[in-house]
């Protein structure tokens, strides 16, 4: 709100400013910028302490006031923008700024630079940390259980739940649907660390409730080797904890949608939502009938990798003792 007043109250563009710096800049290379930068699309002006530019060329001397942006060493150059900075068009906006030559070093500033820095150090190693958290899953699921397909299919229904997760808030808090209900103003956008950390924290409750299911089934499909039999019983035996699990995280994190941050409501009704669906559609209903389905499949391995779990696999079963042949 604060922003839409400032654009439809003020004429000088301040909420739409991109701010570049030239730390170390003569009045010819500061020109030369302006120049370049006034050329690019979505830019409007650019002032300086040399003058004013527009559509790449100079249209008004310097006056007075443009003393401000220079301090003798370095100058400050205020590119004022019709493309809204946090934005696609404003991101696109500093690539554009960032990617000109200049003959001195510069850097850009302002809230759209603030937003593509942030992601980049965000997301920049997403995709190691998924590979890593993938691989660290399915290693102890594999050891768990001895078998390759269980631990997949834990990684794949995880990821649905969490998707669909995702596309919620998205639906509520980037669309704005239920906004009167929630009582926050929808910005178009979603906080960049809101994601990242309901990802933690969903996917490992989703895999700590999986841990617990598949160890019960496990342990009945060893006993009986009846695999049928050993997911019912596995879900019977596991349900009401669960249940009662969620129910209790469910009602902490719904509180947190109460708050008046927009933020703090995202992640508390973000994580409401991927514990419910978790604890009720995944583990009390595509995971059995998954397994259901599988029959025997489900505890396949290839035989080298039914060696490697019978040395170093983890068990809850006791292990047999060794016979003691005393002599007397």
């Amino acid at each position: 709100m604060v922003g839409d007043s400032v654009r439809e109250d003020f004429s000088g563009g301040s909420a739409r400013s991109f701010p570049v710096v030239m730390p170390d800049a003569n009045a010819e290379q500061v020109t030369a910028l302006a120049v370049d930068i006034s050329a690019l699309t979505d830019v409007s002006q650019v002032n300086t302490s040399t003058g004013s530019f527009a559509d790449g060329t100079k249209v008004a001397e310097p006056e007075a006031a443009a003393q401000r942006f220079s301090d003798g060493t370095g100058s400050y150059l205020d590119v004022v923008s019709s493309a809204e900075p946090v934005s696609p068009a404003g991101e696109q906006l500093v690539a554009n700024i960032r990617g000109l030559e200049a003959g001195a070093p510069y850097l850009v500033a302002g809230p759209a630079a603030d937003l593509v820095d942030s992601k980049k150090a965000i997301f920049g190693l997403v995709p190691l940390a998924l590979i890593l958290i993938a691989v660290a899953t399915f290693v102890l699921l594999f050891l768990m259980t001895g078998s390759v397909l269980i631990p997949i299919k834990a990684i794949v229904l995880n990821v649905l739940s969490l998707g669909a997760t995702f596309g919620a808030m998205v639906w509520v808090f980037q669309d704005g649907n239920g906004a009167e209900l929630l009582n926050f103003t929808p910005t178009g956008t979603l906080n960049t660390t809101i994601p990242i950390l309901m990802f933690c924290i969903a996917f490992g409750l989703s895999m700590d409730y999986e841990v617990f299911l598949l160890s019960r089934i496990k342990e009945e499909h060893d006993r009986t080797g009846d695999t049928t039999a050993a997911v019912a019983i596995g879900l019977q035996k596991t349900g009401r904890i669960m249940t009662a699990a969620a129910a209790v995280l469910a009602v902490t994190f719904i509180a947190f949608a109460t708050s008046q941050v927009t933020f703090i409501k995202l992640m508390g009704l973000g994580l409401t939502i991927a514990i419910l669906m978790d604890a009720t559609l995944v583990r009390g209903v595509l995971v059995p009938a998954f397994m259901r389905l599988a029959g025997e499949a489900n505890w396949w391995a290839p035989p080298w990798l039914r060696r490697l779990h019978r040395r170093f696999g983890l068990s809850e079963a006791a292990s047999e003792a060794t016979p003691v042949v005393v002599r007397v």
